[in-house]
């Protein structure tokens, strides 16, 4: 009897063993093997949400340091093309940009992941906080002594976007000149990327900013929200949007590339230049999955879910099935 309970327990013990070997080898062997440093290049807008997913790709892969650089979509993507820059993971504000920008030589493929809408930022030491809405906006920020912020047009999508909310207010109020009114005034006032204008908002050197609702959101300020036909956020006003159009510098010295307004959508892609394409790639194969989506959102930042590709057939294989 004794011989057969030590013959049993030394079975189970060797079963047990076959079994924890069994579940070791199913483990992800990329998350044990991957390691070292992964620059991640996005847009600015995309700091806040990225540095969560970050954050919860490393109870993942725990030996990847994730560096995060934000900076206008424009100068982001220009690190790679122009700076030569290694830079493993490209989140711009505007998928367009991406196939100007970097097609064909730096990349072949993009996924649209997420989307945005503009708003008018402000706090309570705002000149006529108590004021301003969605009807009188563009008459308050012609008012003596107010100052405004947008971001530049040729390095963030927010600055030429900015422009074609005053093109398009001009058509959806029926008011004249509200863009030539705007464009270059006293008030006006400009800086590199959109988040650049928090602080001075935040310090009342500025009174209003022109954001993305999620940078509103994430850094809790009062803003006003702008009609869907002018704040760039629905498919249904996309004819409307398409009549805005804005000029920023190409891939060129004196080179322009034109824009139309169109829906906010935000695209991620790995530059084809980059060495170690399996860690990007498992840095946007969780972006893309149900943990990336659900902290992106919890940072108020919309996400695209299922995500679109550019061209399915030219995606790696691992991204497939998070896109339709």
């Amino acid at each position: 009897m004794k011989v057969a309970w030590k013959s049993r327990f030394l079975m189970v013990a060797v079963i047990g063993w076959i079994l924890a070997g069994i579940a070791a080898v199913s483990q992800p062997v990329m998350a044990a093997e991957m390691e070292g440093k992964l620059p991640v290049f996005i847009a600015g807008s995309l700091t806040v949400p990225f540095k969560a997913v970050a954050k919860e790709y490393n109870k993942q892969y725990p030996k990847v340091d994730v560096l995060i650089e934000g900076a206008g979509s424009a100068t982001t993507i220009r690190k790679v093309t122009e700076l030569k820059r290694e830079g493993g993971v490209i989140g711009s504000a505007d998928y367009k940009i991406v196939p100007k920008l970097m097609f064909p030589d730096y990349a072949d493929w993009y996924v649209i992941f997420a989307s945005n809408q503009m708003v008018l930022c402000y706090t309570e030491k705002s000149k006529f906080a108590k004021e301003i809405n969605a009807g009188n906006w563009f008459e308050i920020l012609q008012k003596a002594g107010v100052t405004y912020g947008r971001s530049d047009p040729d390095q963030d999508p927010c600055g030429y976007r900015t422009l074609m909310v005053w093109q398009l207010a001009e058509k959806h109020y029926g008011v004249a000149g509200i863009y030539g009114k705007l464009f270059g005034a006293k008030g006006d006032t400009m800086r590199a990327k959109s988040v650049d204008l928090i602080a001075l908002l935040q310090s009342g050197d500025l009174d209003y900013a022109f954001e993305y609702s999620s940078v509103a959101r994430q850094h809790g300020l009062k803003f006003v929200q702008l009609p869907e036909q002018i704040n760039l956020s629905s498919a249904k006003h996309e004819a409307f949007y398409a009549q805005a159009k804005v000029s920023i510098k190409g891939k060129k010295p004196g080179e322009k590339i034109d824009l139309t307004g169109e829906p906010i959508l935000y695209a991620v892609t790995i530059p084809k230049n980059y060495p170690d394409q399996k860690k990007a790639l498992s840095f946007v194969e969780f972006l893309l999955g149900k943990k990336g989506v659900a902290t992106l959102e919890a940072t108020g930042q919309d996400a695209v879910s299922p995500a679109l590709a550019s061209d399915k057939s030219k995606l790696p294989a691992t991204l497939r099935k998070y896109v339709q």
